[in-house]
């Protein structure tokens, strides 16, 4: 079975996370320099079979585009270019970071550990995508 792969996105680092085969548990898989996201995903689809992928949407509170939409929409626009083929999920990424802070301080990580922001990006990112795998309907 192919794995679904998860993207948060960033104006300086990129989270991403991967199921495993079966689609059930979601990992961390890394941390990059958003610069090279395309590239990179080119390398991991060249050897993975990925069914789709989810990209955080980020919101306000009322729900509304958040500051950083606008980044994002260019990025997703640049994936789609780049993969016209796959399918890509749009997710709400609200309280991701938080919960990935708060995640943090539950596995008791050092003050130095948990200011490490590209370990919150992808933490963030599993998140992200345990959370959709917990409500898959596709």
């Amino acid at each position: 079975m192919p794995r679904v792969l998860a993207i948060d996105y960033g104006q300086k680092r990129t989270g991403i996370a991967v199921t495993d085969e079966m689609q059930i548990i979601a990992s961390g898989l890394t941390t990059i320099p958003s610069a090279t996201a395309i590239p990179f995903l080119k390398d991991y689809f060249s050897k993975e079979k990925v069914e789709a992928v989810l990209i955080g949407e980020p919101k306000q509170m009322n729900g509304q585009p958040s500051e950083s939409a606008s980044i994002i929409k260019g990025f997703v626009t640049h994936f789609t270019n780049h993969f016209p083929e796959m399918k890509v999920i749009r997710v709400d990424e609200r309280f991701t970071s938080k919960m990935a802070v708060q995640s943090m301080l539950d596995s008791r990580l050092k003050k130095k550990q948990r200011q490490n922001k590209a370990l919150i990006d992808e933490i963030s990112a599993t998140i992200m995508l345990q959370d959709f795998l917990n409500r898959k309907t596709f």
